[in-house]
Protein backbone atom coordinates (compact mmCIF):
# COMPACT_ATOMS: atom_id res chain seq x y z
CA UNK A 1 0.00 0.00 0.00
CA UNK A 2 1.44 3.27 -1.10
CA UNK A 3 2.14 5.90 1.78
CA UNK A 4 1.65 9.02 0.21
CA UNK A 5 -1.39 8.09 -2.17
CA UNK A 6 -0.46 10.71 -5.17
CA UNK A 7 -3.10 11.91 -7.34
CA UNK A 8 -0.99 11.35 -10.44
CA UNK A 9 0.70 8.10 -11.98
CA UNK A 10 3.85 7.61 -10.67
CA UNK A 11 7.20 6.60 -12.07
CA UNK A 12 8.95 3.61 -11.15
CA UNK A 13 11.11 5.12 -9.22
CA UNK A 14 8.28 7.21 -7.05
CA UNK A 15 6.59 4.28 -6.44
CA UNK A 16 9.58 2.68 -4.53
CA UNK A 17 9.89 6.28 -2.80
CA UNK A 18 6.76 6.27 -1.68
CA UNK A 19 5.80 2.42 -1.20
CA UNK A 20 5.32 1.39 2.57
CA UNK A 21 6.01 -1.99 0.66
CA UNK A 22 9.95 -0.66 1.15
CA UNK A 23 9.53 0.71 4.04
CA UNK A 24 10.27 4.41 4.11
CA UNK A 25 9.26 4.87 7.61
CA UNK A 26 12.98 5.53 7.78
CA UNK A 27 13.27 9.30 9.80
CA UNK A 28 9.66 9.92 9.79
CA UNK A 29 6.55 7.77 8.45
CA UNK A 30 6.09 10.56 5.49
CA UNK A 31 5.84 14.47 4.75
CA UNK A 32 3.07 16.05 5.88
CA UNK A 33 2.55 18.05 2.60
CA UNK A 34 3.07 16.83 -0.68
CA UNK A 35 5.70 19.58 -1.85
CA UNK A 36 9.04 19.84 -2.23
CA UNK A 37 10.96 19.46 0.82
CA UNK A 38 14.28 21.26 2.13
CA UNK A 39 16.87 18.49 3.26
CA UNK A 40 16.54 20.08 7.04
CA UNK A 41 12.26 18.92 6.41
CA UNK A 42 13.80 15.61 4.85
CA UNK A 43 15.28 14.69 8.32
CA UNK A 44 13.14 15.66 11.01
CA UNK A 45 14.25 15.69 14.05
CA UNK A 46 12.36 12.94 16.44
CA UNK A 47 12.23 12.71 20.40
CA UNK A 48 13.47 9.70 22.17
CA UNK A 49 9.68 8.48 22.52
CA UNK A 50 9.14 9.40 18.42
CA UNK A 51 12.48 7.78 17.52
CA UNK A 52 10.71 4.61 19.88
CA UNK A 53 7.25 4.36 17.79
CA UNK A 54 9.39 5.05 14.73
CA UNK A 55 10.89 1.64 15.24
CA UNK A 56 8.03 0.07 16.41
CA UNK A 57 6.53 1.49 13.00
CA UNK A 58 9.27 -0.32 11.32
CA UNK A 59 8.84 -3.78 12.62
CA UNK A 60 4.97 -4.17 12.32
CA UNK A 61 5.24 -6.46 9.52
CA UNK A 62 7.19 -8.61 11.33
CA UNK A 63 5.24 -9.34 14.11
CA UNK A 64 2.77 -12.55 14.75
CA UNK A 65 -0.82 -10.74 13.94
CA UNK A 66 -2.15 -11.01 16.98
CA UNK A 67 0.58 -9.34 18.56
CA UNK A 68 0.77 -7.00 15.68
CA UNK A 69 -3.08 -6.09 16.82
CA UNK A 70 -2.11 -4.97 20.61
CA UNK A 71 0.83 -3.25 18.91
CA UNK A 72 -1.03 -1.11 16.84
CA UNK A 73 -3.63 -0.49 19.68
CA UNK A 74 -0.69 0.69 22.35
CA UNK A 75 0.92 3.05 19.22
CA UNK A 76 -2.45 4.45 19.08
CA UNK A 77 -2.70 5.54 22.52
CA UNK A 78 1.36 6.40 22.85
CA UNK A 79 1.14 8.74 19.60
CA UNK A 80 -2.24 10.03 20.82
CA UNK A 81 -0.21 11.32 24.25
CA UNK A 82 3.18 13.12 22.27
CA UNK A 83 3.26 17.16 21.93
CA UNK A 84 1.63 18.54 19.05
CA UNK A 85 4.03 18.65 16.45
CA UNK A 86 4.15 17.47 12.43
CA UNK A 87 5.98 14.42 13.74
CA UNK A 88 2.80 13.63 15.91
CA UNK A 89 0.80 13.81 12.64
CA UNK A 90 3.36 11.66 10.57
CA UNK A 91 3.22 9.02 12.63
CA UNK A 92 -0.37 9.06 13.71
CA UNK A 93 -1.12 9.10 9.40
CA UNK A 94 1.73 5.96 8.85
CA UNK A 95 0.01 3.94 11.55
CA UNK A 96 -2.95 4.41 9.70
CA UNK A 97 -1.14 3.94 6.35
CA UNK A 98 0.01 0.39 8.01
CA UNK A 99 -3.22 -0.50 10.34
CA UNK A 100 -5.27 -1.80 6.93
CA UNK A 101 -2.78 -4.50 6.57
CA UNK A 102 -5.20 -7.48 7.74
CA UNK A 103 -7.95 -8.22 9.98
CA UNK A 104 -6.61 -6.54 13.63
CA UNK A 105 -9.93 -5.99 14.82
CA UNK A 106 -12.38 -3.29 15.33
CA UNK A 107 -11.37 -1.58 18.43
CA UNK A 108 -7.66 -1.43 17.20
CA UNK A 109 -8.73 0.54 13.91
CA UNK A 110 -11.05 3.02 16.14
CA UNK A 111 -8.24 3.99 18.09
CA UNK A 112 -5.79 4.11 15.01
CA UNK A 113 -8.38 6.64 13.86
CA UNK A 114 -9.21 8.64 16.82
CA UNK A 115 -5.70 9.10 17.25
CA UNK A 116 -5.23 10.50 13.35
CA UNK A 117 -8.69 12.70 14.02
CA UNK A 118 -6.67 14.44 17.16
CA UNK A 119 -3.75 15.00 15.06
CA UNK A 120 -5.67 16.47 12.71
CA UNK A 121 -7.57 18.81 14.84
CA UNK A 122 -4.18 19.58 16.42
CA UNK A 123 -2.57 20.87 13.59
CA UNK A 124 -4.13 21.09 10.48
CA UNK A 125 -3.05 20.77 7.24
CA UNK A 126 -2.95 22.72 3.60
CA UNK A 127 -4.57 21.06 0.60
CA UNK A 128 -2.33 19.51 -2.07
CA UNK A 129 -3.31 22.17 -4.70
CA UNK A 130 -6.98 21.67 -5.28
CA UNK A 131 -7.01 18.04 -3.32
CA UNK A 132 -7.61 17.16 -0.05
CA UNK A 133 -4.38 16.55 2.33
CA UNK A 134 -3.24 12.98 1.79
CA UNK A 135 -3.91 12.55 6.02
CA UNK A 136 -7.36 13.48 5.34
CA UNK A 137 -7.66 11.07 2.87
CA UNK A 138 -6.37 8.68 4.78
CA UNK A 139 -8.71 9.60 7.74
CA UNK A 140 -11.80 9.61 5.22
CA UNK A 141 -10.78 5.58 3.81
CA UNK A 142 -10.81 4.52 7.29
CA UNK A 143 -14.46 5.88 7.97
CA UNK A 144 -15.66 4.84 4.51
CA UNK A 145 -14.34 1.98 3.85
CA UNK A 146 -13.26 0.09 7.82
CA UNK A 147 -16.01 1.91 9.05
CA UNK A 148 -14.99 3.35 12.32
CA UNK A 149 -15.82 6.70 13.79
CA UNK A 150 -14.03 9.74 13.44
CA UNK A 151 -15.06 13.69 14.55
CA UNK A 152 -13.98 16.12 12.35
CA UNK A 153 -15.06 19.45 11.38
CA UNK A 154 -12.99 20.20 8.24
CA UNK A 155 -13.68 21.14 4.52
CA UNK A 156 -10.79 19.18 3.48
CA UNK A 157 -11.92 16.18 5.22
CA UNK A 158 -15.70 16.30 3.60
CA UNK A 159 -13.77 16.92 0.47
CA UNK A 160 -12.11 13.30 1.18
CA UNK A 161 -14.94 12.17 1.58
CA UNK A 162 -16.85 13.50 -1.34
CA UNK A 163 -13.86 12.04 -3.62
CA UNK A 164 -14.31 8.81 -2.12
CA UNK A 165 -17.78 8.86 -3.04
CA UNK A 166 -17.01 10.31 -6.81
CA UNK A 167 -14.46 7.43 -7.06
CA UNK A 168 -16.63 4.51 -6.06
CA UNK A 169 -19.66 5.78 -8.34
CA UNK A 170 -16.57 5.30 -11.09
CA UNK A 171 -16.15 2.00 -10.06
CA UNK A 172 -19.47 0.70 -10.18
CA UNK A 173 -20.08 1.55 -13.48
CA UNK A 174 -16.52 0.10 -14.62
CA UNK A 175 -15.63 -1.71 -17.56
CA UNK A 176 -12.48 -2.98 -19.41
CA UNK A 177 -10.66 -5.45 -21.44
CA UNK A 178 -7.27 -7.11 -20.42
CA UNK A 179 -4.96 -9.90 -21.44
CA UNK A 180 -3.93 -12.33 -19.11
CA UNK A 181 -0.55 -14.02 -18.92
CA UNK A 182 -1.68 -17.46 -21.74
CA UNK A 183 -3.17 -14.37 -23.99
CA UNK A 184 -6.80 -14.54 -23.27
CA UNK A 185 -8.87 -11.51 -23.44
CA UNK A 186 -11.38 -10.63 -20.11
CA UNK A 187 -13.92 -8.34 -20.33
CA UNK A 188 -15.60 -7.24 -17.16
CA UNK A 189 -18.77 -6.39 -18.60
CA UNK A 190 -19.09 -10.43 -20.06
CA UNK A 191 -18.88 -11.67 -16.73
CA UNK A 192 -22.57 -10.99 -15.50
CA UNK A 193 -23.96 -13.74 -14.14
CA UNK A 194 -20.43 -14.22 -12.35
CA UNK A 195 -19.18 -13.15 -8.91
CA UNK A 196 -15.97 -11.33 -10.10
CA UNK A 197 -12.74 -10.35 -7.96
CA UNK A 198 -10.75 -7.54 -9.38
CA UNK A 199 -7.72 -7.27 -7.45
CA UNK A 200 -4.52 -4.85 -8.09
CA UNK A 201 -0.92 -5.98 -6.72
CA UNK A 202 2.64 -6.28 -7.88
CA UNK A 203 5.57 -8.43 -7.10
CA UNK A 204 7.27 -6.58 -5.31
CA UNK A 205 4.40 -5.45 -2.61
CA UNK A 206 4.37 -7.59 0.73
CA UNK A 207 1.10 -7.34 1.80
CA UNK A 208 0.13 -8.55 -2.01
CA UNK A 209 2.08 -11.57 -1.44
CA UNK A 210 0.97 -12.48 1.79
CA UNK A 211 -3.01 -12.44 0.60
CA UNK A 212 -2.07 -14.39 -2.49
CA UNK A 213 -2.24 -17.82 -0.97
CA UNK A 214 -5.95 -17.15 0.79
CA UNK A 215 -6.83 -15.71 -2.69
CA UNK A 216 -5.83 -19.35 -4.17
CA UNK A 217 -7.76 -20.89 -2.15
CA UNK A 218 -10.77 -19.12 -2.12
CA UNK A 219 -10.54 -19.40 -5.92
CA UNK A 220 -10.68 -23.12 -6.05
CA UNK A 221 -13.08 -23.38 -3.85
CA UNK A 222 -15.65 -21.28 -5.05
CA UNK A 223 -14.85 -21.24 -8.97
CA UNK A 224 -17.26 -24.04 -9.72
CA UNK A 225 -19.54 -21.85 -8.41
CA UNK A 226 -19.00 -19.07 -10.72
CA UNK A 227 -16.16 -17.01 -8.79
CA UNK A 228 -13.60 -15.34 -10.73
CA UNK A 229 -10.58 -13.60 -10.03
CA UNK A 230 -8.86 -11.21 -12.14
CA UNK A 231 -5.96 -9.68 -10.80
CA UNK A 232 -4.38 -6.79 -12.57
CA UNK A 233 -0.95 -6.02 -12.38
CA UNK A 234 1.19 -3.17 -14.63
CA UNK A 235 4.33 -5.01 -14.51
CA UNK A 236 6.77 -6.99 -17.59
CA UNK A 237 5.03 -10.07 -18.20
CA UNK A 238 8.08 -11.99 -17.91
CA UNK A 239 8.78 -11.13 -14.18
CA UNK A 240 4.91 -11.89 -13.49
CA UNK A 241 4.88 -15.53 -14.81
CA UNK A 242 8.10 -16.50 -13.01
CA UNK A 243 6.55 -15.02 -10.17
CA UNK A 244 3.13 -16.69 -10.58
CA UNK A 245 4.92 -19.72 -11.81
CA UNK A 246 6.70 -20.22 -8.43
CA UNK A 247 3.63 -19.34 -6.27
CA UNK A 248 1.84 -21.77 -8.59
CA UNK A 249 -1.39 -19.16 -9.12
CA UNK A 250 -4.03 -20.43 -11.14
CA UNK A 251 -6.27 -17.70 -11.02
CA UNK A 252 -6.86 -15.16 -13.97
CA UNK A 253 -3.82 -12.89 -14.01
CA UNK A 254 -3.85 -9.59 -16.31
CA UNK A 255 -1.48 -7.39 -17.73
CA UNK A 256 -2.06 -3.56 -17.41
CA UNK A 257 0.93 -2.38 -19.16
CA UNK A 258 -0.12 1.23 -19.55
CA UNK A 259 -1.65 1.19 -16.23
CA UNK A 260 -5.24 2.25 -18.09
CA UNK A 261 -7.48 0.07 -16.11
CA UNK A 262 -5.47 0.86 -12.67
CA UNK A 263 -6.13 5.11 -13.57
CA UNK A 264 -10.06 4.18 -14.14
CA UNK A 265 -10.16 2.73 -11.14
CA UNK A 266 -7.84 5.40 -9.44
CA UNK A 267 -5.78 2.84 -8.02
CA UNK A 268 -2.87 4.45 -6.13
CA UNK A 269 -1.94 2.03 -3.54
CA UNK A 270 -1.93 -2.08 -3.63
CA UNK A 271 -3.14 -4.19 -2.93
CA UNK A 272 -7.48 -3.51 -3.52
CA UNK A 273 -9.71 -4.95 -4.10
CA UNK A 274 -13.43 -5.04 -5.61
CA UNK A 275 -15.96 -7.30 -5.54
CA UNK A 276 -18.86 -7.33 -8.34
CA UNK A 277 -21.67 -9.68 -7.60
CA UNK A 278 -23.35 -11.59 -10.50
CA UNK A 279 -25.60 -8.32 -11.46
CA UNK A 280 -22.13 -6.20 -12.33
CA UNK A 281 -23.07 -4.34 -8.52
CA UNK A 282 -19.86 -3.03 -6.99
CA UNK A 283 -20.94 -4.85 -3.50
CA UNK A 284 -17.49 -4.46 -1.42
CA UNK A 285 -14.22 -3.12 -1.54
CA UNK A 286 -11.06 -3.06 0.49
CA UNK A 287 -8.75 -0.88 0.57
CA UNK A 288 -5.58 -3.02 1.67
CA UNK A 289 -4.99 -6.79 1.98
CA UNK A 290 -7.39 -8.61 3.59
CA UNK A 291 -7.19 -11.98 5.52
CA UNK A 292 -9.07 -15.59 4.56
CA UNK A 293 -11.92 -14.19 6.76
CA UNK A 294 -12.10 -10.82 5.38
CA UNK A 295 -12.41 -12.43 1.90
CA UNK A 296 -15.18 -14.69 2.96
CA UNK A 297 -17.42 -11.96 4.46
CA UNK A 298 -16.97 -9.81 0.93
CA UNK A 299 -17.92 -12.87 -0.52
CA UNK A 300 -21.20 -13.55 1.53
CA UNK A 301 -22.31 -10.11 0.29
CA UNK A 302 -22.66 -11.34 -3.18
CA UNK A 303 -24.36 -14.49 -1.60
CA UNK A 304 -21.52 -16.77 -2.29
CA UNK A 305 -20.72 -18.64 0.83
Amino acid sequence: MLLIRRRVPLTASQNILFSVCNLILAAAVFPVSPRPLTAQQQRPVLSTEEQSITQQLRGLRGLPDDVRATTTKQLALQIRKLPVTANKLRLAAGLASLATEGDFGRDTLQEVAATLAQALRELPVPPDGDQPAMAYMELAQLVRYEHVQATLDSPQYAAAMSKLEAADRVRQHADFTLTDLQGKEWTLSKLRGKTVLVNFWATWCPPCRKEMPDLQELYDRFKEKGFVVLAITDEDAAKVKLFVAERHVTYPVLLDPGRKVNELFQVEGIPKSFLYDQRGNLVAQAIDMRTHKQFLEMLALAWLK
